[in-house]
């Protein structure tokens, strides 16, 4: 079972209810590692909308979506990302995510106050409502964007090789195909009715915080509604703080998240990327008895040969030339080639078959 650390501080795991912005503006500075955020959408819906017999669709018409005009969705949308830029840490991030009729006034706000845009993500809705009255394209999708605090950033959180894993080892693009929320995840009240009009499924949020954070961080979501992203948060090892206005809304996501179990550490864990492993050159292979001056390395191919030497450099020779130095440049040399990863180019035989020299890489990796 996942014991997440000792957190001494009063507003980890919780739900504040209350103003989100007088909410963020009474936590500490910094102390967030990242910031989810679904804002009201300020739809400007102008009337009901009807299905085809007659039926009236379910629309969002709640006073929280509502605004008199843009300048004052705009004033709000500036202060409440003023407000989690200030409690963000700087190496954190933000997501947002909205539709047509507010991401593109978010983004050129984010952008003034000093966030730096990362990525914008389509999410590519499998299960979208149609357009009933036929008379515009059916919105299919929405837009997350994806910051840094501010340009300087560069040690912000990104899960590369786990993001690639859940894409079947290919690299994860910007465009993520995911069904509704609908079912038995949708949220409903004593009246059997949604619960909340906008709850997002968790799959969206799973991949965000997947991506973006790891165990122990702290997510804060500053619109809260039915507790989603605190949900999600608590089964991957993470901390969460939930800005909620509406009570209804807060006691539904106390219940949901108390009824959640936080998964093993071993089974949250990012898969670490390649640039955080520590640095391994090809000589402390020779070093630690794994390979012999004078073993013979091999392509995968079987065309290419060199001799490994005590220096750690390599020797080989073909129709192109001698050849001596590391393994990278030896590599692109007897290929002709710019340039060679020679931890993938170079093998060496072990039962079974030839193996990449990577893997007495790894070997030694796994012994610091």
């Amino acid at each position: 079972m996942t014991h997440l650390p000792p957190m001494p501080v009063d507003y980890l795991d919780r739900i504040l209810v209350g103003d989100c912005i007088d909410s963020m503006n009474s936590l500490p500075e910094g102390c967030v590692d990242m910031v989810f955020a679904d804002p009201p959408y300020n739809l400007q819906l102008g009337g009901d909308l009807l299905r085809p017999d007659n039926s009236k669709v379910d629309a969002v018409d709640d006073d929280w979506d509502k605004f008199a005009d843009f300048a004052r969705y705009d004033s709000f949308t500036r202060a409440w990302l003023a407000a989690a830029r200030r409690v963000l840490k700087p190496e954190g991030t933000l997501w947002v995510i909205g539709s047509y009729h507010n991401i593109f006034r978010i983004g050129t706000a984010l952008q003034d106050q000093g966030y730096w845009i990362l990525n914008d993500i389509v999410w590519r809705k499998s299960n979208p409502m149609p357009n009933f009255k036929g008379k515009r394209f059916t919105n299919a999708h929405e837009t997350l964007i994806w910051a840094a605090r501010d340009r300087r950033a560069k040690r912000y959180t990104f899960n590369y090789e786990s993001m690639k894993e859940l894409n079947e080892g290919v690299q994860m693009r910007s465009d993520w195909l995911l069904p509704l929320c609908t079912g038995g995840e949708r949220l409903k009240g004593e009246d059997g009715k949604k619960a909340h009009p906008t709850q997002k499924p968790e799959s969206l949020l799973f991949r965000c915080l997947m991506a973006a954070s790891n165990p122990g961080d702290t997510i804060l979501d500053p619109f809260f509604g039915t507790g989603t992203t605190g949900a999600v948060a608590r089964r991957l090892g993470r901390h969460y703080v939930g800005l909620e206005r509406d009570p209804t809304y807060a006691a539904i996501a106390r219940k949901r998240i108390a009824e959640i179990s936080p998964l093993a550490d071993e089974d949250v864990t990012p898969k670490p990327s390649k640039r955080s492993e520590p640095r391994v050159p090809f000589g402390v292979l020779i070093e630690a008895g794994l390979l012999q001056p004078g073993a013979v390395l091999i392509d995968p191919s079987g065309r290419h040969r060199a001799r490994v030497r005590a220096d750690g450099t390599l020797s080989a020779s073909n129709s192109l030339g001698e050849h001596r130095g590391s393994i990278h440049q030896v590599g692109a040399a007897v290929q002709g080639a710019p340039a060679c990863n020679g931890w993938t180019f170079w093998h060496f035989e072990a039962k079974g078959g030839r193996l990449p020299i990577d893997h007495l890489r790894q070997q030694v990796r796994a012994g610091l």
